[in-house]
């Protein structure tokens, strides 16, 4: 995807295998502005900080946290720890523990002085795999979305919520994917923006780069949403996902469950675009199994934005001794999901349409 007319990835290694680069998303859309990681220890900040988020993104990043690792010292232990602790820094997000068990799988098998490289080649690997898993979701997507596109020359009307374009992978993105696609195809393709509150990563993030790409957006309040579905305003709804259980139940950002609420509501397909690498296998009721991450209140109490003076500024939203809560997910049951769309085509969000994408699904 673009930033200024250039080709970006939101992550990439140092020539010299030394280093991880990231985009602070933490600044945008205000700034732009790239990271320098060197340490395990700056990739876990980077992950628990938000530097970086985004489920797939997450992965990839602690998958390089690992060889940054391997760098400094290669024997068991150190791996052993560099997984347990870049694991322990998002609990909802399965992509994370999925792409360190990857890593872990494969330096396991190696002595130590072969792990360093190796490490540095099979995160490149988990990254190459993320731009090629999303680009597949994008196409199969599109074939939802051609679908759907109005006969009488009306926008295709696309809603989504939180950000699950390409600043939450490493490139395409899961959610947004076939929006890119629909446009590079000449649909005429519209995307209503919730705002995505706390942190605002609709308003700021998925509008961001949806500029950067040249589609046509609208920001929306969180709440606006049904309003529009009511009065046959959007055409579909898609969202990404951090987990995703074996019976079909998504977790994703907060507010996810009443947007596809109004959608089963007011007949809206609601889509869920789905790595594989989301899946897990293990858990077979959502709502009860899966772990919700209990952020900071801060991020509900006070709001960051640009003054008029250009200054980035945070300002304090509820009265002093108000108490506040913050879930960072919701879990949406399959009966609401209309339809997964994975790398391996679309599937009914069941227990028997998971199991006809086959092996090698994570578990």
């Amino acid at each position: 995807m673009r930033v200024d007319g250039r080709h970006r990835r939101s992550l990439w290694p140092a020539q010299a295998r030394d280093a991880l680069h990231v985009i602070d998303q933490r600044l945008l859309p205000h700034a732009f502005a790239v990271e320098r990681l060197t340490t395990p220890a700056d990739v876990e900040h980077a992950i628990r900080d938000m530097v970086v988020r985004g489920a797939p993104l997450i992965g990839a990043t602690a998958a390089y946290g690992v060889a940054l690792a391997m760098n400094a010292d290669a024997g068991d232990a150190a791996l052993a720890d560099a997984v347990r602790r870049l694991g322990a820094t998002r609990p909802t997000a399965v992509n994370l523990r999925w792409a360190l068990e990857r890593m872990q799988r494969r330096l396991a098998a190696l002595p130590p002085q072969a792990r360093a490289a190796a490490a540095w080649d099979e995160a490149d690997a988990i990254a190459n795999d993320d731009v090629a898993v999303n680009e597949a979701i994008g196409t199969h997507g599109l074939a939802l979305l051609r679908g759907l596109a109005p006969r009488d020359g009306r926008r295709l009307n696309v809603l989504t919520h939180c950000n699950a374009g390409w600043l939450a992978t490493v490139d395409w993105g899961t959610a947004l994917a076939p929006v890119y696609k629909a446009q590079a195809a000449g649909l005429d393709v519209h995307v209503w923006v919730d705002e995505t509150r706390p942190r605002n990563q609709g308003a700021s993030l998925t509008a961001w780069e949806l500029g950067q790409q040249g589609i046509a957006h609208t920001v929306i309040a969180d709440n606006a949403g049904g309003h529009l579905m009511q009065h046959g305003r959007v055409d579909a709804v898609i969202v990404g996902c951090d987990r995703v259980s074996a019976r079909g139940d998504v977790a994703n950002k907060i507010g996810t469950y009443l947007k596809a609420l109004a959608a089963h509501d007011n007949g809206v397909p609601f889509w869920v675009a789905m790595p594989l690498s989301t899946l897990d296998a293990r858990i077979d009721d959502g709502v009860a199994q899966i772990p919700i991450e209990e952020r900071s209140v801060r991020e509900v109490t006070h709001l960051a934005g640009r003054a008029a003076d250009g200054r980035v500024v945070e300002v304090q939203l509820v009265p002093d001794g108000s108490a506040a809560a913050n879930p960072a997910f919701d879990v949406t049951p399959a009966r609401l999901v209309t339809a997964l769309i994975t790398e391996r085509g679309v599937v009914s969000a069941t227990a028997a349409g998971i199991a006809s994408l086959g092996e090698g699904t994570h578990g």
